[in-house]
């Protein structure tokens, strides 16, 4: 049986331009908030609109394509709706509308983040999952290498140019649009509904899904309320005086870690286990916070430490979402990833406020110690839980 099928290589290519778009921005979108006159705090709130607007979305459109029993609409919709955003932030100058079109971008993940999972646990068999899911985290990681290194390029010929890179941004988005509308929905259709679907229906499945789903997501949502933004940990490397290029460099690094890890972890959680491989990585990240703790500025030992922080992206972003999908039931698949995206999105963004929170009150050491001890907790917790290679039959 072929493992990676004509639709997963879609998906990945999707998810590669998409992200190559999406992280030639991020290095620059704060610098470019300020030049249009964006406080700190103002910056802090749209985020934070954003991350929730992502959030909350992800379970109610996981929880309507499962309804629906259609996958494609809300794969190109969420894809064109983010690929299209990006140069309208950059069409006017004001605030409103800056909120409106970043709502959107983020509206764009939402809709996308469920129906593409499931499509992607579709295609693969339990003993598959981790090779798929990883190969698509490594084709979406391989984007946030080449958009900051695109943006370099492009910034050291044209300092504060801004606005064009919003512009530029644009193609490989127009490609994955492109790209998204060779999917086709299989004919095998879901079972579909007339009932409506409200916003917050996606959060009655916690009730009725899977007593080890339950205990899966809690320890991993434990996990993330304390797992605050990477910002952190370039902001720490930052002020051991590395200059903002090679800041730029150390993040483009830990993604070309990300990226290469991701398959091959992938392919090792199919034969030795997706909770062994999980595990092992939150262990690593646990070692980098207290890392980050212990380090006295050397620049040397940052590079060691966004190297394992790479290997514990590989070997936990795609490895969870592979793990829940051989909880769920096939019909629910959507809903359930939905689910766990969303709060796990609501808890990023509440993690970081307590983490931005306890390094103004109590230091940057503090901050990353009690990171790596709940990460720790977590482990223990997930010790705990049963590890099932299929869908329990229903």
């Amino acid at each position: 049986m072929k493992v990676l099928t004509r639709t997963i290589w879609i998906l990945s290519l999707i998810s590669l331009f998409t992200d190559t778009a999406s992280e030639m921005l991020y290095p620059v979108m704060p610098l470019y908030l300020e030049s249009i006159g964006f406080s700190i705090v103002l910056i802090g709130i749209l985020e934070g609109m954003a991350e929730a607007t992502a959030g909350l979305s992800k379970g109610y459109f996981g929880k309507l394509s499962d309804h629906s029993g259609r996958r494609v609409p809300f794969v190109q919709l969420g894809y064109a709706l983010s690929a299209l955003s990006k140069p309208l932030m950059a069409a006017f100058a004001y605030p409103l509308w800056v909120f409106v079109v970043r709502t959107i971008d983020r509206l764009g993940k939402g809709l996308r983040t469920g129906a593409r999972d499931a499509i992607l646990s579709d295609e693969a068999t339990p003993a598959t999952k981790g090779k798929v899911f990883g190969f698509h985290r490594s084709m979406d990681t391989l984007g946030a290498v080449l958009g900051p290194l695109l943006a370099l390029l492009y910034l050291q010929w044209h300092p504060g140019d801004y606005r064009m890179l919003f512009l530029i941004a644009l193609a490989p988005g127009l490609i994955a649009i492109g790209c998204s509308l060779l999917l086709k929905d299989k004919k095998k259709a879901h079972i579909r509904s007339t009932e409506r679907v409200s916003f917050f229906a996606f959060t009655g499945y916690w009730k009725s899904s899977p007593a080890v789903y339950r205990k899966l997501v809690s320890a991993l949502l434990l996990f993330t309320l304390f797992n605050s933004s990477d910002v952190f940990l370039l902001l720490k490397a930052k002020d051991a005086g590395m200059t903002d290029a090679a800041v730029i460099t150390l993040y483009i690094f830990y993604n070309l870690v990300f990226a290469l890890a991701a398959f091959p972890l992938g392919i090792l959680a199919d034969k030795w286990g997706l909770k062994k491989i999980l595990l092992a990585g939150l262990l690593l990240f646990a070692g980098v916070y207290a890392g980050m703790a212990a380090n006295r500025n050397e620049v040397y030992v940052y590079y060691g430490l966004f190297f394992l922080y790479g290997l514990y992206a590989a070997a936990t972003e795609g490895i969870s979402k592979a793990w829940i999908s051989n909880i769920a039931d096939k019909k629910d698949t959507a809903t359930a990833i939905g689910t766990f995206s969303g709060f796990q999105s609501i808890c990023s963004m509440l993690a970081s406020s307590l983490a931005g929170l306890t390094w103004f009150y109590f230091g940057a050491a503090t901050t990353f110690i009690i990171t790596s001890t709940v990460a720790v907790v977590s482990v223990v917790l997930l010790l705990r839980i049963p590890y099932v290679r299929s869908k329990p039959t229903v």
